[in-house]
């Protein structure tokens, strides 16, 4: 069975920096893509960032460049998203999904999802 589980929320003031973990179960990483999406209340998902197992070529969204940094452990089976220079703007839940193929920032892409970890940036 195809599980993925995030963790690595909680709260932290603007500037902070928090590193979330997608850990992936019943697959290998390998041929696989993995996304990060996040939804803040109200508002549509969006997508964050994603990298791609077989080429390790990543995707940024415009709002997180520069501050957020994705990797990959495909020994671990574990995907990162280090977060710095948090801002509130961020406060989200976050979602780990997972995909056969090239990442793509279309959540509709996405086959497997986590169940998501609460990102709390206060001012």
């Amino acid at each position: 069975e195809v599980q993925l589980q995030a963790s690595g929320g909680g709260l932290v003031q603007a500037g902070g920096s928090l590193r979330l973990s997608c850990a992936a179960s019943g697959f290998t990483f390998d041929g696989y893509a993995i996304g990060w999406f996040r939804q803040a209340p109200g508002k549509e998902r969006e997508g964050v960032s994603c990298i791609s197992s077989s080429d390790g070529s990543t995707y940024y969204a415009d709002s997180v460049k520069g501050r957020f940094t994705i990797s990959s452990d495909n020994a671990k089976n574990t995907v990162y998203l280090q977060m710095d220079n948090l801002k509130p703007e961020d406060t989200a839940v976050y979602y780990c999904a997972a995909e056969k193929g090239l990442a793509t920032r279309y959540s509709e892409d996405y086959d497997y999802w986590g169940q998501g970890t609460l990102v709390t940036v206060s001012s």
